[in-house]
């Protein structure tokens, strides 16, 4: 086998010399673990090991004689052709749409319920809409949609369609319609007016008192001096020279007394 190289070749040869079988079972199993190292990609395959061990039967004319992990094949593998892949017989008028979504017209059809087949309709018209773009790399019309599933349903479903062309397709799905989900809900949370984990409403004024009564809460410069020890504001930190300055606005006599 070309893959493995004509040293390994070399090795099956000598290996079937020795006539020791602990001693030639031993070394198999050494050659195995060399063939795997040259080919690491060959691991990701199922049967890794038998496959290995496959080989190196082949590549010994299935003369080998070593107790193997795995029975050795027989000769007639070689041979042997794979079985022919059968042709497609289901017939699609539009191959483009798939199998399936004929399955899915016959469970429409099925349906006793008059909202729920429309929904199961709309849905389909729009999981065929994508198959068509997807397919022919191009928006389409959704009337052709409608037309060919009408052709595809053989009329059992015109009802639903016409009802589609009047008033649109329907937005909930038919899994919806059924009661099989239950109802979607917009996540809730701390943000959204509860407090987290006791199922109370929030209240923005518990968290650090009424922010109007408390001055620590807003920062502002007439009420930082409450934050800073009480000494009355930002501005007399400095002993009041910063409101001359701000009172005299650009008056040099003020910088000087500064």
């Amino acid at each position: 086998m070309k893959e493995y190289g004509s040293n390994i070749q070399k090795l099956v040869e000598h290996l079937q010399t020795i006539e020791d079988r602990e001693k030639r079972t031993r070394y198999a199993h050494i050659l195995v673990e060399l063939m795997r190292q040259i080919h690491p990609n060959m691991r990701d395959n199922q049967d890794y090991y038998n496959k290995l061990w496959d080989d190196l039967y082949i590549m010994s004319g299935f003369r080998l004689d070593v107790d193997s992990p795995y029975p050795p094949p027989t000769a007639d593998v070689l041979g042997k052709k794979p079985q022919p892949v059968p042709y497609n017989t289901h017939g699609l008028r539009y191959k483009h749409y798939g199998q399936n979504i004929n399955l899915l017209i016959a469970k429409a059809i099925s349906l006793e319920d008059s909202e729920e087949r429309l929904a199961f309709v709309s849905y389909m018209a729009k999981l065929m809409k994508t198959f068509y773009s997807t397919w022919n790399k191009e928006a389409v019309e959704d009337e052709t949609i409608l037309t060919n599933l009408d052709e595809m349903a053989n009329g059992k479903l015109h009802a639903d369609i016409m009802s589609i062309r009047t008033n649109g397709f329907v937005d909930a799905t038919p899994r919806e319609r059924t009661g099989d989900q239950p109802p979607r809900r917009t996540p809730s949370g701390p943000s959204h007016g509860r407090n987290e984990g006791s199922g109370q409403p929030y209240n923005r004024n518990e968290t650090s008192g009424n922010r109007q009564n408390n001055p620590n809460f807003y920062p502002n410069q007439g009420q930082r001096g409450h934050r800073d020890g009480g000494t009355g504001g930002r501005d007399n930190r400095d002993g009041g020279h910063r409101n001359d300055r701000f009172r005299g606005g650009n008056n040099p006599n003020n910088r000087k007394r500064r």
